[in-house]
C-alpha cells in the first residue's frame, strides 16, 4: 500500500555531478538529479517533479551555491530542464569570485564532482513494501556544488579544458564502465567508433564538437538499451 502526503520543510538531495563539460570560462553542464534512481535516503525523484516549479521560477531564480551556504553564491544557472534522464543543468561560475575560481579548478581536476538540490517537497508517495519515497512534486530553490553526493553511482564523465582537449581512450573506457554501467567490451566498441573522430577535431568549431558529442551520447544510449533488453 502507498500513501500520498505533503510536507512544508526544505530538503537537500545530493547526486554526483554527471558532468559533461567544464570550460575555461567557467561554464559547465550536467545532471543535478537522476530520475528513477533511489538515493541513500531511500528517496526517488519522479519525472515531472520539478516541472511546475521550473515554469514558475525559471533558471534565473534557482540559486547556485557552494555546499548549500547562502553566503557563498558561486555563479548562476543558465538553463535547468527536465529530460528523460533527469534534471539537466547548464551553469556558469563567476570566476571573479575567489571561491568560484577554487571550485572551477577542483571541478576540472575531478576533485569536486557533486551536485545537491535544495527543494521543498510538495507531494510524495511512500511505498511500504520497498521503503522508497517517491517524490512526485517539488519546489526547486537552489542547486549546490558539494563534496559528498547522495547517489554514489554517478560520477563525472568528462572534463574539458579551455581548448577542448578530449580525454584519452583509457580515460573514456574507465568512465564508461564505471559511470555508464557498460561492460569493458561495450565501452571499447563505443570508443572505437567515436573517439578517433573526436580527437581529430580538437580545433573544430563548437558546432562540430557538439554534433560529435551528440553522436557519442546516442551510441552510449543504444548500448545501454541493448544491455537492458538482454537482462
Amino acid at each position: 500500500m502507498t500513501t500520498d502526503w505533503s510536507i512544508s520543510g526544505r530538503q537537500r538531495k545530493r547526486v554526483d555531478l554527471a558532468l559533461e563539460d567544464v570550460s575555461g570560462d567557467g561554464s559547465f553542464s550536467g545532471y543535478a538529479s537522476l530520475f528513477g534512481a533511489v538515493d541513500l535516503g531511500r528517496d526517488m525523484i519522479e519525472p515531472g517533479a520539478f516541472a511546475a516549479s521550473l515554469r514558475r521560477r525559471g533558471a534565473a531564480d534557482v540559486r547556485m551555491l557552494y555546499q548549500h551556504d547562502p553566503d557563498q553564491p558561486i555563479g548562476r544557472w543558465l538553463s535547468i530542464r527536465e529530460d528523460s534522464h533527469g534534471l539537466h543543468v547548464e551553469g556558469k561560475l563567476s570566476l571573479g569570485v575567489a571561491r568560484a575560481r577554487e571550485v572551477h579548478e577542483l571541478m576540472k581536476s575531478g576533485a569536486l564532482d557533486g551536485l545537491s538540490i535544495g527543494f521543498q517537497t510538495l507531494r510524495a508517495r511512500n511505498e511500504a513494501k520497498s521503503g522508497v519515497r517517491r517524490i512526485l512534486s517539488a519546489d526547486l530553490w537552489e542547486i549546490s556544488v558539494v563534496t559528498f553526493p547522495m547517489q554514489p553511482g554517478a560520477r563525472v564523465t568528462a572534463v574539458k579544458s579551455a581548448i577542448g582537449v578530449p580525454p584519452t581512450k583509457r580515460e573514456l573506457e574507465r568512465r564508461l564502465t564505471r559511470d555508464a554501467g557498460l561492460t569493458r567490451r561495450q565501452a571499447r566498441g563505443l570508443i572505437a567508433r567515436g573517439h578517433d573522430a573526436l580527437s581529430d577535431r580538437r580545433d573544430a568549431a563548437p558546432e562540430d564538437l557538439k554534433r560529435l558529442e551528440r553522436k557519442l551520447r546516442a551510441l552510449t544510449g543504444m548500448l545501454l538499451r541493448s544491455a537492458d533488453s538482454a537482462k
